[in-house]
C-alpha cells in the first residue's frame, strides 16, 4: 500500500502515521521541520500549493488516501467574515475532495483504494459557536456517502471517521477557546474522557484492511459515547 497522510505533523495525523509505518507512508503536512523524521513527506499548505500535492499523489501511485488535515475556528455567526469561510471550507472540505479527484483515476485503475476521511462529530451533531467548523465536517459526510456509491464498483471504499474531543494540542485549544473548561466538558462525555490520537489511528489500520472491504460510506463515530446523548 502507499498511504497518504495529511496534517501529519502532529496530533492524530502523527498517531495513523505512525499506527501505519510498516507500509508505504507518504506524510504531509505544513511545517517541514515536523516532517523531517518521516521517510517520505511534502511539504504542503493546503490553501495554497494544493496542486502539487495532487501531482505528488499521481507520481507515487496513492492507494490509501487519510484527508486528516483540518482547522477549528470557534467564532459566534455574526462575528464572522468572508475570509474565515472561505479558509475553513478550503482545508476542511475542498481541499480532502481535491485530493480525492487526484488520488481516483490509479484506485480505479487497479480496482482497489481506501479513502478514509476525518470527520468531527461537531459534523453529526453541530456545534454553538463552531458553525464553521461544523458545516465543513457536515460536508465532509456527505460527500464521502456520495462517493462511496460512486466509486463502490471499482473496489474502493469511503468512510469518515468523527472523533469527539481528542487529546491533542487542537483538541485542548479548541476546549480553552469554548465558554466550558476542559473538566466541565469531560464531564458532559458519558465515557467521562477524551479520545485519544492512538484509536482513531486503530480505526484507520481497520478501515484501510481486507476485513473492512464491505464497510463503505459509513460515517463512525469515535466519542466516548458523545453522541449518544447524556
Amino acid at each position: 500500500m502507499n498511504i497518504l497522510v495529511t496534517g501529519a505533523s502532529r496530533g492524530i495525523g502523527a498517531a495513523i502515521a505512525q499506527r501505519l509505518a510498516g507500509y508505504n507512508v507518504f506524510a504531509t503536512a505544513r511545517n517541514e521541520e515536523l516532517l523531517r523524521g518521516y521517510k517520505r513527506y511534502y511539504v504542503c499548505d493546503l490553501t495554497r500549493d494544493i496542486e502539487g500535492l495532487g501531482d505528488y499523489i499521481e507520481e507515487n501511485e496513492i492507494d490509501v488516501l487519510i484527508n486528516n488535515a483540518g482547522e477549528y475556528i470557534y467564532s459566534l455567526i455574526d462575528e464572522v467574515n468572508r475570509s474565515q469561510i472561505g479558509h475553513i471550507m478550503k482545508v476542511n472540505l475542498e481541499a480532502p475532495l481535491y485530493l480525492i479527484s487526484r488520488a481516483v483515476p490509479y484506485m480505479k485503475k487497479q480496482k482497489w483504494g481506501r479513502i478514509i476521511n476525518i470527520g468531527s462529530i461537531s459534523g453529526v451533531m453541530g456545534e454553538a459557536g463552531a458553525s464553521l467548523y461544523s458545516a465543513s465536517k457536515a460536508g465532509l459526510i456527505g460527500a464521502s456517502k456520495a462517493l462511496a456509491l460512486e466509486l463502490a464498483e471499482y473496489g474502493i471504499t469511503v468512510n469518515t471517521i468523527n472523533p469527539g474531543w481528542v487529546e491533542t494540542e487542537m483538541g485542548n485549544s479548541s476546549a480553552q477557546e469554548g465558554d466550558f473548561s476542559k473538566e466541565e466538558i469531560i464531564s458532559c462525555i458519558p465515557q467521562k474522557r477524551f479520545i485519544t490520537p492512538e484509536e482513531i489511528a486503530g480505526m484507520v489500520s481497520y478501515l484501510i484492511s481486507d476485513d473492512a472491504r464491505g464497510v463503505t460510506g459509513q460515517s463512525i463515530n469515535m466519542c466516548a459515547g458523545l453522541s449518544v446523548g447524556y
